[in-house]
């Protein structure tokens, strides 16, 4: 009998097995940690210094050049800030609840047409309208070009986290919907009180995903916002910041202006720090979710 609070003795290979593996995880986290620490020590390096000697681990002649040009309009960053986190946290909280809704229905077996219903989302995983009869649907039909709506619809869900969402709530046993039943509740009632509390590993997963979506979202707004909004989304602001920088930097405007006045690597990455910053912090939230979430999620057929 082992005594409470007694060591367990380990056999020598198992501490071997064990030190290799420690090992291979600090060097596998240290590959994945150095390009941030790259991209960070050059958003705060001279652009010329860059430019002559390269990336290195610490800041090359230290300025905050780079961020300058970044807040260079400090309400305008802001106002684009606001944007995405409205569009982020507003986007993220409808898509979960619309995307564990359709997950759900679709694979309940007293569901009709879940059937027919999944065909039509398959089949888009497959083939899509592509990108011209898209603009003209959402600019000319709905009418939606220079709203924020022609981007924020678009990204509100996908196929594959329907399917995602769907092979998950195969994992909730349907005798749960069942006892429901019994009980004299309704499908609302059902999805809401019994079954949506035993999706947080997906809804963690899917949530991440559709937070990523709006947040690194530039291409949607460059196509149907342009300069018809004040405040554009961070991402699609930070991208006209670089492109202006360079043009201005090719154009014979720049000529009189000094290197140094006009980064181009250093801006670059400092418009990555400020875009994944903010994000970056919210991925130790969720972790333990996602990989579960993603695991159940992929075996589950």
């Amino acid at each position: 009998m082992i005594k409470k609070g007694a060591k367990i003795k380990l056999g020598r290979s198992t501490v071997t097995i064990k030190l290799i593996s420690y090992l291979v995880v600090i060097l596998f986290t240290m590959i994945c940690i150095l390009p941030f620490i790259l991209i960070v020590s050059a958003s705060f390096s001279t652009e010329s210094i860059i430019s002559k000697e390269g990336f290195g681990l610490l800041p090359k002649g230290p300025t905050l050049v780079a961020y300058g040009w970044v807040f260079r309009y400090p309400k305008m960053i802001l106002g684009s800030y606001a944007v995405t986190i409205i569009m982020t946290v507003c986007g993220t909280v409808l898509g979960l609840f619309i995307i564990s809704m359709t997950g759900y229905a679709l694979q309940r077996k007293d569901f009709p047409y879940r059937n027919i219903l999944s065909f039509f989302i398959y089949f888009t995983t497959l083939f899509s309208a592509g990108m011209a009869p898209t603009f003209i649907w959402v600019a000319r039909y709905l009418n939606l070009k220079g709203s924020y709506l022609a981007v924020f619809l678009q990204l509100l869900m996908s196929p594959w986290l329907i399917i995602l969402m769907k092979n998950f709530a195969k994992s909730v046993p349907y005798e749960i919907t069942e006892s429901g039943k019994i009980d004299g509740a309704g499908d609302y009632k059902i999805f809401i009180s019994l079954i949506f509390p035993m999706l947080k590993p997906a809804l963690a997963t899917v949530g991440l995903f559709l937070a990523l979506g709006y947040w690194n979202e530039w291409y949607q707004s460059s196509l149907y916002l342009g300069s018809s909004v004040t405040y554009k989304p961070l991402q699609y602001y930070l991208y006209n910041i670089i492109n202006t920088a360079n043009a201005l930097k090719g154009s014979v405007a720049g000529a009189n202006v000094t290197y140094t006045e006009l980064p181009s690597n250093t801006l670059k990455m400092a418009t990555a720090v400020v875009a994944t910053g903010p994000i970056v912090f919210l991925y130790p939230f969720v972790q333990k979710y996602f990989i579960s979430g993603i695991t159940v999620g992929a075996v589950k057929g």
